[in-house]
This record gives structure tokens, sequence and C-alpha cells, in this order.
């Protein structure tokens, strides 16, 4: 049974991803706190040998390329590479075929255009892929991510704590904040890339990026800053300067102009690869942990013509 996806399509409420929790404000920030981690890919899951390692960074050098080439909703981007880490580290994935790579992509960028309320040309981005899928075989790869994800595509990312973050400046010149704000927002964007920093949740993430732009923009309030953040209930302050520590020595893109659907920019696909390559060996996972990691196998789904077909490939 392919779950019905209707209440995907366009006309539904637009995900912000700076406020994915629908619903009353009281207890906002907790329930982002509690949740997050059910939000997060598995450090574990992604072992530098391992098949679902090339996958993602084949995906995120596919999506850097459409991105670049169509200019659209960067938070369409950053929604779908979240969907497809999140997928490949509840996936036992025993291949590494070019079309398992492409289908994963045009669907996480589909899924990621509806819950952005966006519309999005799928046949363009095929052609850019290199690779045309029919309508069902698309459709079939969505529902295989939906019901991997459980249905949770108002995914809590650093963005959803930026908000929270920035109460802890206490600056008086509001453009101080806002540019604050917009070299963060840079600085999560790079770190998407960064699979070192996929041991760490979205709130450690987002309060790193605040520190290394105050650290750019406003040094010689660091110090307050820092202790100011080191205080808050939620945060773990070893993880915290752990994780800042890795996002400072990243290679991080200055954008010129705001991050907004029209202007944004991403990482080159050679960018990605640079990045990638630049990365340490990641630590591989204990038996323990193995056990920990639900496995399916995505191939063995993917072969199964009552799950999944593939008909009407094209290659370019």
């Amino acid at each position: 049974m392919i779950p019905n996806l209707n209440g995907l399509t366009k006309g539904k409420m637009e995900l912000d991803l700076e406020n994915p929790i629908t619903g009353s404000e009281e207890h906002h920030f907790d329930t982002l706190f509690a949740t997050e981690s059910e939000h997060t890919p598995s450090f574990l899951a992604f072992k530098c040998t391992d098949v679902r390692f090339s996958l993602r960074r084949h995906s995120l050098v596919l999506i850097s390329q459409v991105q670049s080439s169509y200019k659209f909703d960067c938070y369409i981007a950053y929604l779908a590479v979240n969907y497809i880490d999140r997928f490949l580290s509840k996936q036992e994935v025993l291949e590494n075929k070019p079309w398992i790579v492409r289908i994963l992509v045009i669907a996480s960028l589909s899924l990621a255009a509806k819950m952005r309320n966006i519309d999005l040309s799928l046949s363009d981005i095929q052609r850019d892929v290199g690779l045309i899928f029919d309508p069902q075989s698309i459709h079939r790869m969505e529902s295989l991510i939906l019901t991997t994800l459980k249905w949770r595509l108002r995914s809590i990312t650093p963005f959803s704590f930026l908000r929270f973050f920035i109460s802890f400046l206490q600056l008086s010149d509001s453009s101080m904040t806002q540019s604050l704000k917009q070299r963060a927002s840079d600085i999560i964007f790079s770190t998407q890339y960064e699979i070192k920093l996929f041991e760490f949740k979205p709130s450690i993430i987002a309060a790193s990026a605040f520190l290394c732009a105050a650290d750019e923009l406003i040094p010689l309030q660091l110090t307050s800053f820092l202790a100011a953040i080191s205080e808050c209930q939620y945060l773990n302050k070893e993880e915290l300067m752990n994780a800042l520590a890795i996002m400072r020595e990243m290679p991080i893109e200055r954008q010129e102009s705001t991050v907004d659907a029209e202007s944004c920019s991403t990482l080159t696909a050679q960018s990605v690869l640079e990045c990638e390559r630049t990365s340490s060996q990641c630590e591989s996972p204990t038996n323990q942990d193995t056990d920990n990691i639900k496995k399916r196998k995505l191939s063995d789904d993917l072969r199964d013509d009552q799950a999944f077909q593939i008909s009407q490939v094209q290659w370019y």
C-alpha cells in the first residue's frame, strides 16, 4: 500500500524552517529541544567506507548542481539534504547505482518543494541529473522516504533555533543583530556538507554558528556571548566547544545578499567534493551501536515489483 501524498500537495501551509512547529508558542522551544534528536541523522550510520557515504556525497553534488542551475529556494535544497541524510541513516543500502542516487535526489527535492509550498519543475531537474523517471516511480520513492521518516517532514534544523539564540545577544543595534543572524544562516547552510558535524544536535550547530558569526562581526563581545550561551540549560558545553572547533576549521562561503528564495546561493559541486575530501575519517560504530541502527534493505525494496518499480528509464 502506497501512502497517500495528497496532504503534501501545493496549497497547504508553507514550512518555515525557523518555525517548524505550529500551534501554541507557550512551550515552543521546550518542544524543539525535546524532539530535535528525532530529526537528526545518525552519525554512526555514515562510515566512510560504507555505500551510504558515497550515496550521500553523490546526492550533495547533484543537488548543488541543480540548485546552481535553477536558482530555486535554497531552503528546498537544505530540506532535501536533511531528508536524504535521515533516510540513508535508517536504510541498509547495499548497492551504489546511479539511478538510486538520482531518484532519491528527485524525490527528496519534490517533497521539500511541497513542504515549502513552491512549484518545482521535476521534468527540468530530471534532465539536469541525467535520468528521466516516470511519475509513478517518483511517487513510490517519495512514499518510501515518507514511511522511513515516519512522515516527519517538518524538520527541526539549526534554523529552528535562530530566534532562541538571538535572544542571548541583547544588542541595541538591530542592524547588527540582523547581520549576525544572516551570517549565522550562511554558516548553517555550509555546515550541512560537513559530515563531522553529524554527531551534534541542531541546537548545538545553531549556537556554534552564532558564535562563529560573533567572532567575525563583533569579536570584542564574543567572550560575553559565549558565557551567556554556555549557561543555557539545554546545551552541553563540551559538545558546544567541540562543534565550534570543527566549524572554525571549515571553509565557509560568505554570501553577498540576504538569505531568501531569490538570492541565496549554495556551495558548488566542486566545493562539496573538496569539503568531503578534507573531512577526517568517520568513526566506526560498535557492535552494540550497529544493532541499534534500524536496518532495512533498500535494494530489496527497489527490486520488489510490489514495492517499487522503475520503468521507462532513459539515460542522457
